[in-house]
């Protein structure tokens, strides 16, 4: 059973444009950095890390869930750290649709980011962190040439669910975690950028114990790992009243 997103490691082309981006324009604190590596802590139960490269980047899609309450205040310290928004319905920035809100914007290296809320999460479990009010990462894209294959495959192995099967977007579930599973045909909004499939590795926490072959997986040229988390029990994702796919 997956409760959670505990790391997200991209790569970039500056470790320090990175860190100004994350450290400076989202106040996020680094808990790591060295000459290639550089990591930030998000939510207590969540971290960010990059790995410089020297090759392109394929711009990966992630999105942070954060307090509904505290939204508005989220993308007023976005604007004043400089960040540009991207322009949504009839160019506003800021999406509001059934008792969700979302904005998008870009890092240093082009990954496409966003701030979601949902006014049905009962935030008193689970505290907004830092200056962002981070909840947790809620989506992490994966664009693929086989949108059946890999969601059956994420079934598999991390019983992960879906509401409902669809060859070209799909969401597969796994308690917060949503992994954004799409046809390679089909572009990011808002900006419809060409989704190809970035060089990423992707954490996924567990209330359970783990074996040795249960830890490393590949698939479609993403690598996954579970990690052991008892501190996000099962029991955290009800009291978030999170819909019953989540479970």
């Amino acid at each position: 059973m997956i409760t959670h997103y505990a790391n997200l490691e991209l790569r970039t082309v500056s470790i320090q444009g990175v860190k100004q981006f994350y450290e400076k324009a989202l106040h996020l604190e680094i808990t790591n950095e060295t000459t290639d590596f550089i990591q930030f802590r998000l939510t207590p139960y969540s971290t960010l890390s990059f790995k410089e490269s020297y090759e392109p980047i394929k711009p990966a899609h992630f999105a942070i869930q954060v307090s509904y309450q505290s939204f508005t205040n989220a993308v007023t310290l976005l604007k004043e750290s400089g960040v540009f928004l991207l322009a949504q319905n009839k160019g506003n920035p800021i999406d509001e649709h059934n008792g969700r809100k979302n904005v998008y914007f870009r890092d240093c290296d082009g990954h496409l980011l966003e701030l979601i809320a949902h006014d049905y999460i009962h935030e008193n479990k689970l505290k907004g962190y830092g200056e962002l009010n981070a909840l947790y990462i809620r989506e992490i894209g994966f664009p693929v040439k086989d949108v059946g294959k890999f969601r059956s495959w994420l079934k598999e192995h991390f019983n992960m669910k879906t509401v409902e099967d669809d060859d070209y977007f799909n969401f597969v579930i796994g308690g917060t975690a949503y992994a954004v599973v799409v046809s390679e045909k089909r572009p990011w909004i808002p900006i419809t950028m060409n989704a190809l499939p970035p060089n990423m590795k992707v954490t996924l926490g567990t209330p359970f114990p783990l074996t040795a072959s249960q830890q490393n997986f590949t698939n479609s040229g993403y690598h996954f790992s579970l990690v052991h988390t008892p501190e996000f029990q099962h029991s955290i994702l009800q009291d978030l009243r999170l819909p019953p796919v989540c479970y």
